[in-house]
């Protein structure tokens, strides 16, 4: 198909089609896709996940931010419960567009993500309001360890703890680089994030604080923190964290969402 309509991959894309069908039922299953299911795919590629999931789905819509791929989308994409739009899913009015497609309906994310921009993809859903459920995506395995990662795992990190705020994110499983055309230079792994209901939160000062926290993995929070730009003095610091009865010999690989949440408050108190 590719060598029918003459299309050429773009690097600066990251685009690596899917192509085993395995794979495709995999992802599928994971996300839990019933008729009943409004799904976005972003980056669809040449639709070969598209394909089952409009098997499967109420609904999809597609967005492709490669216009090259048009002509053969009218071909393999010709599905009556499926519509293709182009853009950068950064850049769409994502409100507006829900609005228009799914009527506010609720609806899950499923895709195999560009690796360059999986991160600033996955913050734009979970910080939106909009009415996701889940989110499954393919994304390169070392990021997916990094969204799913536990307290005291070294792949634990500030990424996590975001993610852990706005979603449940388990780890799936993993995806060899032999499904893929042409094939990238790392395993990918596929996750899902079911999004969490939380009560209002100051999330802009508590992410400052987990960021801060991890400015220097190695040295204990006390000391990461007061390298940091968070510019509270070492007294305030150490006293912020016997209000919040953390150790300030504890590093922040070991802290939990709940007591960075914590930390934060008691950060106010102390300021």
């Amino acid at each position: 198909m590719l060598s029918k309509y003459g299309f050429r991959f773009t690097k600066s894309l990251g685009q690596n089609f899917l192509i085993d069908g395995n794979v495709v039922r995999k992802i599928a299953d994971a996300a839990e896709i019933t008729e009943d299911d409004n799904v976005l795919e972003i980056g669809p590629g040449v639709g070969t996940l598209t394909e089952e999931l409009a098997l499967r789905a109420k609904k999809v819509l597609a967005v492709e931010i490669d216009e090259k791929l048009k002509e053969l989308h009218k071909e393999t994409l010709d599905i009556e419960n499926v519509k293709v739009i182009y853009g950068d899913f950064l850049k769409i009015d994502l409100d507006k567009v829900l609005e228009e497609e799914f009527n506010g309906e609720s609806f899950k994310v499923v895709a195999n993500l560009p690796y360059y921009i999986t991160t600033p993809i996955i913050e734009k859903l979970v910080v939106s309001d909009i009415n996701l459920i889940s989110i499954t995506v393919m994304v390169q395995k070392e990021v997916a360890k990094r969204l799913s990662a536990e307290p005291g795992n070294k792949d634990y990190g500030s990424l996590s703890v975001f993610i852990n705020y706005y979603t449940d994110c388990k780890y799936k499983f993993q995806v060899p680089q032999t499904v893929f055309m042409p094939r990238p230079n790392v395993d990918s792994a596929v996750v899902t994030l079911k999004m969490l209901e939380r009560e209002k939160f100051d999330t802009e000062f508590l992410f400052k604080v987990v960021r801060a926290s991890f400015t220097t993995r190695r040295k204990t929070i006390l000391n990461s923190l007061s390298n940091s730009k968070l510019n509270y003095s070492k007294e305030d610091i150490r006293r912020a964290l016997e209000l919040s009865n953390i150790s300030p010999t504890r590093r922040a690989e070991s802290l939990k969402l709940e007591e960075f949440m914590v930390l934060s408050i008691n950060f106010k108190s102390v300021g």
